[in-house]
């Protein structure tokens, strides 16, 4: 069966490995583009969120090229992510897309359907494969979130900030090539070691900004115009909150983030859906870290990102942090992205300033 999945981050070359050597013919999803959205917003509902809209818009490129069975997550809480792999099937069959789409619960949750699941789809896999195979897929993903750390670190302090992209790039398709645990690493090392050669002015201390928010807003630069780049070649340092590794594992094994939570607690001591009550957590941390801002992402509509939104002035004040909001659709514009960005930073540049000369 071909099978194809969304677009997020550098997560295709990591599940494409992974499908591919387990036997499985893959549709590769084409990177996200103003096409994609505009398919995405053409049939999905009005109010939906821009990643909603995205993933539409992918599947329904996908299918074009030949998919015939979408693998997507799942999700639990009052984020309405967990249902949106449902209403992606029902809007595809309504086009005529009658499409088998396995959506793949969080395991502890219901762990006979999570196994009965991978079941399936390791069933075309020789078994003495297996532990290649995931071992290889697993450094690729620990890889790929260790280049990209790398790379926000040294963009702003690069003289010619094209030469990081360069180097990055041509990194991914070294981790895509790879087909060992051995290749990979030697991939990565090569990687780092092309970003380190890169000119630039180590003395330098750059702005440090922490990005939060929704996953897939973070993750995927088509959904937020490219934010961290744009912050990097401005001269700023963009620690992002969530990389694949970490999304995995805390999905997976359910663990990985309960230190983050307890530092919401003052602010709001239960769960609501998504990423909401990480948001407010990481600002937290982040001021206790000595960031000079935080900047929030958020897919317009997204409730658990907006009741963090509403939390976030009173976190602002009493760790003395500025925090910008960035709510994303489809209307929002480069241009409009941009001249927010230079404004908040400098605002933080003023303020550190002001800190440093008093």
């Amino acid at each position: 069966m071909k099978i194809s999945f969304p677009y997020m981050g550098t997560s295709p070359l990591v599940v494409s490995y992974l499908f591919e050597n387990l036997g499985h013919e893959v549709v590769c999803p084409p990177v996200p583009t103003e096409k994609t959205l505009s398919l995405g917003v053409q049939y999905a509902p009005e109010f939906a969120c821009i990643p909603f809209k995205i993933v539409l818009g992918t599947y329904l490129e996908v299918l074009e090229m030949g998919a015939e069975v979408l693998i997507t997550s799942g999700g639990c809480g009052p984020c309405r992510a967990g249902f949106y792999g449902e209403l992606h099937r029902r809007i595809l069959r309504d086009l005529g897309y009658p499409v088998e789409m396995i959506i793949m619960e969080p395991p502890l949750r219901e762990p006979l359907d999570f196994l009965r699941k991978v079941y399936r789809l390791l069933k075309p896999a020789k078994l003495s494969n297996l532990y290649h195979v995931f071992r290889v897929a697993v450094e690729k993903m620990l890889s790929l979130d260790e280049i990209e750390s790398t790379m926000h670190k040294l963009r702003p302090l690069a003289y010619n900030k094209k030469l990081i992209t360069k180097a990055y790039s041509e990194g991914l398709e070294m981790i895509r090539q790879a087909d060992s645990v051995k290749e990979v690493k030697e991939a990565k090392q090569a990687t780092l070691e092309a970003l380190w050669r890169v000119p630039a002015n180590h003395e330098y201390e750059p702005l440090r900004v922490g990005l939060i928010g929704e996953i897939y807003v973070v993750l995927e630069p088509a959904a937020n115009h490219d934010i961290e780049r744009i912050l990097g070649d401005m001269g700023v340092y963009v620690h992002r909150s969530i990389f694949l590794s970490e999304w995995v594992r805390y999905n997976v094994l359910g663990s990985g983030e309960k230190h983050i939570r307890a530092s919401a607690i003052p602010y709001l001591n239960q769960m609501i859906g998504g990423h909401g009550q990480n948001s407010v957590g990481e600002v937290v941390r982040y001021a206790e870290k000595g960031f000079d801002g935080v900047i929030q992402l958020a897919p317009f509509t997204c409730i658990p990102e907006i009741v963090a939104k509403s939390i976030l002035p009173a976190i602002s004040r009493d760790k003395d942090i500025p925090v910008l909001t960035l709510f994303l659709d489809e209307q929002t514009g480069q241009a409009g992205i941009e001249t927010r960005l230079e404004a908040f930073v400098d605002l933080i540049k003023q303020k550190r300033r002001k800190r440093e000369a008093s």
